[in-house]
């Protein structure tokens, strides 16, 4: 991994032949929603076997939706998570019983057209990563960007994801960001065939774009 650049990560992977075709692009992350009401759920169309065989590299993060902390942690051991993204309404001392575990933890936080800091305080202790998304009628893949300037005066010592409606049209926009604590772009529902079917080629170019600027 370059930290010249931003890690990226392929979020909402359901279908083995098209996990194949996305992994092949190397992402730094590829992400699996372990969220039943999600039309990106993984369900049985994703085994174990299916997330084994990803290239060497390639980091699997888990996303669920207000689980218990017994069911994320079995769902880590079945499939050999690496990380857990939470987005739902999980609190501080279940990130912490996850990071006990030797989980690394993602938490989640919907961004509107203003944004508190103060909310993000609680878990600083507790997480390895924030993810900044849209906020919207699901809890993630609405589509839509937000105010990244919202971001500009962020300094709190958490690296972050920055998600939300991410396409290849905001690529020149993104080459230019100058955001404090930007660790990874987030792409998924805009570039989607289907949910949770990745156009592989849009990807490609999405990725071309942002790993020839530096941050």
């Amino acid at each position: 991994m370059n930290p010249t650049v931003p890690y990226l990560k392929v979020c909402g992977m359901a279908q083995s032949v098209n996990l194949t075709a996305v992994a092949a692009l190397q992402p730094d992350f590829l992400g699996f929603i372990f969220y039943p009401k999600s039309s990106r759920y993984v369900g049985t169309q994703l085994n174990q076997a299916d997330l084994a065989a990803l290239p060497a590299g390639i980091r699997k993060v888990g996303v669920f939706v207000n689980e218990t902390v017994d069911k994320v942690l079995a769902q880590v051991a079945e499939f050999g998570l690496d990380l857990v993204q939470l987005h739902g309404q999980e609190t501080p001392t279940e990130c912490a019983r996850l990071q006990a575990a030797g989980v690394p933890v993602v938490k989640a936080f919907s961004v509107g057209e203003e944004f508190s800091f103060e909310v993000l305080q609680p878990y600083v202790d507790h997480v390895d990563y924030f993810l900044f998304d849209t906020k919207g009628m699901q809890p993630g893949g609405n589509g839509t960007t937000f105010d990244w300037n919202l971001l500009a005066t962020y300094s709190l010592p958490v690296p972050y994801f920055l998600a939300g409606g991410l396409g290849l049209e905001e690529a020149e926009a993104l080459r230019n960001l100058r955001l404090p604590g930007l660790f990874a772009l987030d792409l998924n529902s805009r570039f989607e065939t289907a949910p949770g079917v990745k156009d592989a080629e849009l990807l490609s170019q999405m990725f071309t774009s942002l790993r020839t600027c530096h941050f």
